[in-house]
């Protein structure tokens, strides 16, 4: 056990994860958006995260250069089939880590701002463990 934590592999892994974070948060914040008006726009992401449109417009600019969202110049924001998989896969997760929270006694407003964060860093095993955990409890 030494061995690991003294390695580099567990900040690896943390650099990783947060590399990927601000897509995921943002693929799962546009199709919110998409689902709740029918449209979104970089000023509902800029004010839905609290930052500039330049910021966003930065954001947007890489994402669609991962393949994630679709957009033209002063048009509406759209998930390509890639972002709305991503998307699909952060909700679920979410809602595994919510709901596991949940189950440990943990209250629904801390569980909710607690799942945001875990849901980007939680390995796959991990996360098959809170969801089966979450099950055996509720039966």
């Amino acid at each position: 056990m030494a061995d690991y934590h003294s390695s580099s592999k567990p900040h690896e892994r943390t650099r990783r994860d947060h590399s990927s974070e601000t897509a995921e948060d943002y693929v799962e914040a546009i199709d919110d958006i998409l689902k709740a008006s029918g449209v979104c726009r970089l000023c509902d992401l800029a004010e839905k995260f609290g930052v500039s449109n330049v910021t966003v417009h930065r954001i947007i600019e890489r994402l669609t250069n991962e393949g994630l969202v679709k957009t033209e110049p002063y048009k509406p924001l759209y998930l390509t089939r890639t972002g709305q998989k991503l998307a699909d896969k952060c909700r679920r997760q979410h809602k595994i880590v919510y709901e596991f929270l949940l189950s440990l006694g943990i209250d629904p407003q801390t569980a909710a701002i607690d799942a945001e964060g875990i849901e980007h860093h939680v390995s796959p095993a991990t996360l098959a463990c809170f969801e089966q955990f979450t099950k055996s409890r509720q039966q």
